[in-house]
């Protein structure tokens, strides 16, 4: 009698083999497994729970869609990962559309309820620091350091080439020394 695997003990390519074919119970699973990693990549992205949490609820509606899409060519997680940071973005794009519209009518936006005032621990006034950075500079960094990613899991993740995730990576080290310095922080 062939014993069948807890989903537990499932391979991430055993859940989405299953979960492209249907699985609810194996999709449920593959969630459960990595929406810490979603939530963490989502915080570090914007800095704010709330809108974290609305960041990982998102990519756990577009997995539902997209599961089908993976094709296995790498790590589940870097794919998931550039799934997490197209939600980020484009709740920023959506945020900044809102906002627009907002200050277009003249109407004052609604305070967040966070403190303002400049982060006390070391670490979080980097990871404010490096939510400042552009785009790209932000995104290598995140993967990088945030993420513990090699730069070829970096690379493949932003969809750029190794050398040019060292080369953001490298800008990034110089303007995080002169943002560190210009808080105080160095």
């Amino acid at each position: 009698m062939a014993m069948m695997l807890d989903e537990s003990e499932a391979s991430d390519a055993e859940l989405i083999g299953r979960a492209k074919g249907g699985d609810r119970g194996a999709f449920g699973k593959l969630l459960e497994r990595h929406y810490d990693f979603v939530y963490r990549a989502a915080y570090r992205w914007c800095g704010k729970k709330a809108d974290a949490e609305d960041i990982a609820q998102e990519v756990c509606v577009r997995l539902g869609r997209a599961i089908r899409d993976y094709r296995g060519g790498g790590a589940f997680t870097t794919w998931l990962y550039s799934v997490t940071l197209n939600a980020a973005r484009d709740m920023m794009r959506k945020s900044a559309r809102d906002m627009a519209k907002t200050e277009a009518y003249g109407v004052h936006a609604l305070t967040s309820g966070e403190a303002s005032a400049e982060p006390e621990d070391p670490a979080e006034a980097l990871w404010a620091a490096v939510r400042q950075l552009p785009d790209k500079q932000r995104d290598a960094v995140l993967l990088v350091y945030g993420e513990g990613l090699s730069h070829a899991a970096a690379a493949e993740a932003m969809a750029i080439s190794e050398t040019t995730v060292s080369w953001h990576i490298h800008e990034a080290k110089k303007r995080l020394k002169t943002l560190m310095r210009s808080a105080g922080e160095v």
